[in-house]
């Protein structure tokens, strides 16, 4: 009988505290979520409230109603409410798009390259907390008086990537990504590329036979910077000879031997010019 009325009691007292748990429940009126930025009001606080977040932690005192003010709840993530006995959470979530964190690589490329241009674009509100939401993301790539590729984009978790061509005119690519009504700027250097098509001349000179380029460009008609390496090479009888020159005011020259019969090439790197037979019948 002792043991049956024991078993009783702890229902009862079970059950009280389970109906005052759900009342003070009750009375803690938590919202979900909430802005970040913004005031924030839960109804049912009486007393000493601690609130605790993302690197922040503090206590206040409410009398019916708690105001978690707006500068509380800048960073995005999520809070804990404690006051009188009774806790609630709520996540703060980031607001509307209003920075960007923009990635370019890399900073130099060649021209009219596939795929060799990358950006990443980190969409943020204005207290810089990442925007989860998915955000309509515009990248364009151009170099001045070019028309611009352009790529739309929508972020995932904040994140927008894109991978774009090099354009095919040398010069500062203005590589732009816009989110919302912000915009941030990077500069891609685009180079030319490999030599196309190079052609050469010979006349004679003093001490031999001149060797001299046209103005040499890559395929899209893009200069080629000086100093890259050109090679020259006479093939005769006797064997063959190189001379490397620098690119100069955009051609290369160079003296070879005046030998009757040989062969006279040109190339730099893997790209092979024109061939001219020295003196050969």
């Amino acid at each position: 009988m002792m043991i049956r009325n024991l078993g009783i009691s702890m229902l009862v007292i079970a059950g009280c505290w389970f109906a005052a748990a759900a009342a003070n429940a009750q009375g803690l009126q938590v919202p979900k979520t909430a802005p970040a930025g913004q005031d924030l009001h839960i109804s049912g606080v009486n007393g000493t409230a601690y609130v605790f977040g993302p690197a922040t932690a503090f206590k206040t005192n409410a009398s019916g109603e708690l105001v978690i003010t707006g500068d509380q709840l800048r960073a995005a993530g999520r809070y804990t409410v404690v006051a009188g006995g009774n806790s609630g959470s709520f996540y703060v979530v980031a607001g509307e798009p209003a920075n960007t964190a923009f990635l370019a690589r890399p900073s130099r490329v060649p021209a009219a390259k596939p795929g060799v241009i990358s950006g990443t674009a980190f969409v943020l509100d204005k207290y810089n907390n990442l925007v989860t939401q998915p955000t309509p993301v515009k990248f364009d790539l151009a170099v001045p008086g070019t028309p611009a590729e352009t790529r739309s984009e929508t972020s995932k978790l904040g994140v927008a990537y894109v991978r774009m061509d090099s354009g095919k005119k040398s010069g500062a690519a203005q590589f732009v990504v816009q989110a919302g009504d912000t915009q941030v700027r990077r500069v891609v250097q685009q180079t030319a590329s490999d030599p196309c098509n190079i052609r050469m001349k010979a006349e004679p000179s003093k001490n031999g036979v001149l060797v001299t380029t046209d103005p040499i460009k890559d395929c899209a008609g893009n200069a080629v910077p000086d100093g890259t390496i050109v090679t020259f090479t006479q093939t005769d009888g006797s064997g063959r000879s190189t001379v490397d020159s620098r690119i100069k005011k955009g051609i290369a020259q160079a003296e070879l031997p005046n030998s009757p019969g040989s062969t006279l090439t040109v190339a730099s790197g893997v790209v092979m010019g024109n061939e001219i037979h020295w003196g050969g019948k």
